[in-house]
């Protein structure tokens, strides 16, 4: 049988996911960074998608990595977390996980070097924002588990979306 990215076989849980409460759960834990710095925090998109199945943490995680690194990265402006469907059949649903930001951007040449372990922008960033690098090469590998992919789209000086996909089973 063809493995989804959903069960066991790859070391995912096979639990109930509640989509809505997952974005709530994590929008909560960047809330005192993100009203610190004074920005707006927020959810788009459809967030009842019924009874699915999938890894409730590892969704968690991914989509915390990138709501760390956006209210991070933003000094003004706002955060916010959403999700949207972009296949679904019988069996499951290909959700398109995002989190967008009015931060400092990243330039075109730096974007595709990002989602490699140990990538930062460039050093300067690093003593002033901190961090490793290792957060979104963690995410992609998060991703390629739940048979989805990782990315982002970027303007310099604009603000950033960092998306993930992911398959759950209904």
């Amino acid at each position: 049988p063809h493995d989804r990215g959903v069960g066991r076989t790859h070391g995912l849980e096979d639990a109930d996911v509640d989509i809505g409460r997952l974005l709530q759960e994590v929008l909560h834990l960047i809330e005192v960074e993100g009203q610190r710095k004074g920005l707006a925090l927020s959810t788009f998109g459809e967030i009842s998608f019924g009874a699915l199945r999938g890894d409730p943490t590892r969704l968690r995680q991914a989509l915390l990595n990138y709501a760390n690194n956006a209210v991070k990265f933003t000094e003004h402006g706002s955060v916010t977390l959403g999700v949207k469907i972009l296949d679904e059949d019988p069996a499951g649903i290909l959700l398109r996980f995002e989190v967008r930001d009015t931060g400092i951007g990243i330039d075109e040449v730096t974007l595709h070097r990002l989602f490699n372990a140990f990538e930062q922008a460039d050093n300067s960033s690093t003593r002033h924002y901190g961090g490793t690098g290792l957060g979104l090469a963690i995410t992609k590998k998060l991703a390629q588990m739940m048979g989805g992919e990782a990315g982002a789209t970027s303007t310099v000086g604009k603000g950033s979306i960092f998306w993930f996909t992911a398959r759950l089973a209904k």
